[in-house]
């Protein structure tokens, strides 16, 4: 199934009405047990790499970007946000933090296999966080995972444990994203929701303009020091405040082959966008 009829799927349940027919109603949270959703190896296509390191700044290599295969993982991802089992609809829930794990370098024209897993639920003072573990395996090796972790709006918990916060730099070079920042992007990753798109889809959906990617701006501060990183790296990030489209950023970055920590912040006030590090394994 493509990326737009995965969206699609997943959206359904937003939609009144409909969200009451059998195979669209989904279950309570308090009946939650998990979703698992595995898909069979998929051959890394070379001229979607390449798409994908244009959009986000890479260079062409005999490898993939670090954040590529996070797109491997989107169709499982929304395939697991269409489930009945999953209690909560797609659409309003809010990307706050992605960690991933790269294992070794995975070269293009690999295969990977996929496993996306959603077991574990956290409290947080404005809902509820869901995790989306990933998994991306060549045979048995496990080269690549993530954790994905959105925010699902409702009854928070005011206590509730913080979320990833680092020591983040200031901005030092300044980056400006053009308005069809979100639609390139929507088109290589497969995520066309509208939040990303045109300013007046973004307004149905409560914002004041399109926005862009969370994991674009993810990708585009590790395409800056793509080449002070190690083969094997962890990378966590948090995604603070919306990046507006079009519009300016900051970005900074400290550390060294160890552990670099960065930041996306806003010029005018050093607001931040995303902080993040990246830690040599």
């Amino acid at each position: 199934m493509g990326s737009l009829a995965h969206l699609g799927r997943a959206a359904l349940p937003s939609v009144p009405g409909v969200n009451l027919l059998p195979g669209v109603r989904k279950v309570r949270p308090s009946e939650f047990t998990g979703v698992t959703v595995r898909n069979e190896p998929v051959r890394i296509d070379p001229a979607h790499v390449a798409r994908y390191a244009a959009v986000c700044g890479f260079p062409r290599k005999d490898t993939v970007p670090v954040t590529y295969p996070h797109l491997l993982t989107f169709g499982a991802q929304m395939e697991v946000m269409a489930s009945p089992e999953f209690p909560w609809a797609a659409m309003g829930s809010v990307h706050l933090e992605n960690t991933l794990t790269s294992h070794r370098p995975v070269a293009v024209g690999e295969s990977l296999g996929v496993e996306v897993v959603v077991e574990q639920t956290r409290p947080h003072p404005k809902g509820t966080v869901v995790d989306f573990v990933s998994t991306l395996t060549s045979g048995e090796e496990v080269v690549w995972e993530s954790v994905s972790s959105y925010l699902v709006r409702g009854r928070g918990q005011e206590d509730a444990p913080p979320g990833l916060s680092f020591d983040a730099p200031e901005g030092r070079v300044t980056w400006r994203l053009d308005d069809g920042l979100g639609r390139r992007y929507g088109r290589v990753s497969g995520d066309m929701n509208p939040i990303h798109l045109y300013p007046v889809t973004a307004k149905a959906l409560g914002f004041k303009r399109h926005i862009a990617h969370g994991m674009w701006t993810k990708a585009r501060s590790l395409a800056a020091i793509e080449n002070r990183l190690s083969d094997a790296v962890r990378v966590e990030v948090a995604f603070k405040k919306p990046v507006f489209l079009p519009g300016s950023v900051s970005f900074g970055v400290t550390g060294d082959r160890s552990e670099w920590a960065f930041a996306l912040r806003r010029p005018k006030d050093g607001a931040p966008h995303l902080i993040g590090r990246a830690t040599a394994l």
